[in-house]
């Protein structure tokens, strides 16, 4: 199993996703927090903790979804071009 793993380039793929998905959250969730595209309309009642706390939650969701998003997409890419190689090396 550590072999078709390391064969895919999972652990790779999955430091690039990690990376991509915390950027993006940490980006988007800067932009919430400091209001960069403008002042948000505060109408909802949070329970339990401010938007803070919510949106810095949601972040995590977020980071955690795109990681696992871009980790698979990589991989199976991997795969493609793995088997197109080795469609190529065999003799008909």
């Amino acid at each position: 199993m550590l072999v078709l793993l390391e064969s895919l380039s999972f652990y790779r793929n999955v430091r690039v996703g990690a990376a991509a998905g915390a950027l993006l959250a940490a980006l988007l969730y800067l932009v919430r927090t400091f209001e960069l595209l403008g002042p948000v309309i505060d109408t909802r009642d949070y329970p339990l903790f401010g938007p803070d706390v919510w949106f810095l939650l949601l972040a995590f969701v977020l980071a955690a979804t795109s990681a696992l998003s871009v980790a698979v997409v990589l991989t199976i890419a991997t795969a493609v071009r793995g088997a197109r190689e080795g469609e190529a090396e065999r003799p008909e």
